[in-house]
């Protein structure tokens, strides 16, 4: 088996053990980004934006709520996390998109922390301009196409990388990790490929060409924070649910994602943040860290004055 398709594998904070990750629609995934048929189906039908909004309208359909207990117990999703409609979900969309219990994701304390946006496999580089391997070693990126500003692309050429990528099982809102007042977001077009490893390992690139949305952050301590929602196959809407120009405290939700896997990028600017450990060592070795949403990922090590 070749190192793109080899198994997804991550480093369970909680569990603090390495494993295999379950991953939805596994045999066909890796015929799309492992083969030359799959390769052609990607770019005639599955990237496209219609393929999604189709995908998009059956799981919104009440019919597709049949599906939501088979697929509960097969990831073993813990549902005592969340909040169940009365009468239960209307569709798969409305369990996908599901709200937690308060408290069930308490947020990491002291002013100095920096919250993880969302239940994710996280990947972080101290120095984005120092990566030594995204997913596969050799790989980097590329912040004025994912920006899609040279100029601020410039200014956080040596910042801090936080990559959160979600899978269709996890918990699809996604939160602040600092406090501070969110500019309105900007809107980037793009195509809607996978954002699994599968797919990133083949061409890290869709990442910042998929269709993605740009919010600045305005903070007290950290300078600006760029928060990034990256739409994936599936995924054919990014729906903020925050109020531009209105502060917004660490941990309160930003937005959601509906079905599909996806990503939260958040740069922070040189020199500001000092990354957890075990997730700076991990990302070293091209592993992910699994942490939930409101953990701490990192600390504030400089404030303005």
């Amino acid at each position: 088996m070749s190192t793109h398709q080899a198994p997804i594998t991550f480093y369970n904070r909680y569990t603090r053990a390495l494993e295999t990750e379950k991953v939805m629609g596994e045999r066909a995934m890796q015929w799309v980004y492992g083969t030359w048929s799959g390769n052609v189906a990607l770019h005639l039908l599955l990237k496209r934006a219609f393929f999604s909004r189709l995908l998009g309208a059956m799981k919104n359909s009440r019919r597709s709520a049949r599906s939501i207990p088979a697929f509960v117990e097969e990831y073993g999703i813990r549902m005592e996390d969340y909040v169940v409609p009365e009468g239960g979900f209307s569709s798969f969309n409305d369990f996908f998109y599901r709200r937690l219990k308060p408290g069930a994701r308490p947020i990491c304390a002291g002013e100095d922390t920096i919250a993880a946006p969302a239940d994710a496999r996280h990947s972080a580089w101290q120095d984005v301009s120092q990566t030594e391997g995204v997913f596969i070693k050799g790989q980097a990126f590329d912040l004025p196409a994912l920006l899609g500003d040279a100029e601020l692309a410039e200014r956080y050429a040596h910042g801090t990388l936080l990559l959160s990528r979600l899978c269709p099982v996890d918990y699809h809102r996604y939160h602040f990790p600092v406090a501070g007042t969110p500019e309105p977001a900007i809107r980037i077009p793009g195509p809607l490929a996978s954002v699994s490893p599968y797919c990133l390992r083949h061409r890290l690139s869709w990442l910042w060409t998929n269709k993605r949305e740009l919010t600045i952050l305005r903070t007290p301590n950290l300078g600006d924070v760029l928060i990034l929602a990256v739409g994936a196959v599936g995924v054919g809407a990014i729906h903020q649910t925050y109020t531009p120009h209105s502060p917004v405290a660490k941990g309160d939700e930003m937005g959601y994602f509906a079905f599909g896997g996806s990503t939260v990028i958040t740069l922070f600017e040189p020199n500001r943040i000092r990354l957890s450990p075990d997730l700076a060592q991990n990302s070293s070795r091209c592993t992910e860290t699994f942490i939930r949403q409101g953990d701490e990922v990192g600390r504030i090590t400089y404030t303005f004055s």
